[in-house]
């Protein structure tokens, strides 16, 4: 792996576990110290995070953790979902061929397979990640859109704004397998707006699916065992208060 690959992924890491304090200023040399790359794969990385929205410059030198508060939050979802939507708008207006379709129904038909069961183990909801997360990319290669995709790439950069943002800190809940179902009920009527070619209700429902990330964050937040799970958690300001 490339130093400057390796000093992004465990800076982003550090920020999502909480390793580093939201209060502590992020200094070059501190950070190589605590990553073991050089300076300029630091420098890179800290640009990068800044640019993705998680760590903002200071005055002084150096950078610190942005906090977000509840708005913050719900905003960036509410700006998926409005991208989203566009996309499964354009994808619609594009009349796929079946073969076109087909990486999305393969995503749906396993994430079918995995929700199939009574219960759901702690593989069967990383499995739901990556399936979930594959549905959504596939969405976006239907648009054929370089702009909305690059677009999205900011949005999801913050640890609660993407697809599957709230999947593994649902895996204690007792409502996680019906909030899963709805999520996969709106999936199908997705795929089926987009493969009639009906743009409007594709944009509609791909907005309101996202929308169901916002009462998900509200039923983790309120379940103590499952905050653990929510990576970025110490990100949002007053996270108690939801």
């Amino acid at each position: 792996m490339q130093q400057s690959t390796k000093a992004l992924l465990r800076l982003r890491q550090m920020i999502l576990d909480g390793e580093l304090d939201v209060d502590e200023r992020l200094s070059e040399p501190k950070l190589v110290e605590r990553i073991a790359v050089s300076r300029t794969p630091i420098r890179v990385a800290l640009v990068k995070l800044e640019h993705e929205g998680l760590i903002e410059a200071l005055p002084s030198g150096g950078y610190k953790i942005r906090v977000f508060d509840k708005q913050d939050v719900f905003d960036a979802i509410e700006l998926r979902g409005t991208l989203e939507g566009l996309a499964a708008r354009r994808a619609a207006e594009n009349r796929p061929t079946r073969r076109a379709l087909a990486g999305l129904a393969r995503a749906l038909t396993e994430l079918d397979d995995i929700l199939s069961g009574e219960t759901l183990s702690e593989d069967d909801f990383s499995r739901y990640m990556n399936a979930n997360a594959t549905f959504h990319d596939t969405l976006l290669d239907l648009a054929a859109s370089p702009v909305m995709r690059e677009a999205l790439a900011r949005t999801v950069a913050l640890p609660f704004a993407s697809p599957s943002a709230f999947v593994m800190a649902q895996a204690g809940l007792p409502e996680s397998h019906q909030i899963l179902h709805i999520a996969q009920y709106q999936h199908h009527r997705l795929y089926e707006a987009i493969e009639a070619g009906e743009s409007s209700r594709a944009e509609d429902l791909a907005r309101e699916h996202a929308r169901l990330a916002k009462r998900n964050l509200e039923i983790v937040l309120e379940q103590d065992p499952a905050v653990p799970n929510l990576p970025g958690l110490q990100l949002i300001k007053d996270a108690g208060a939801f």
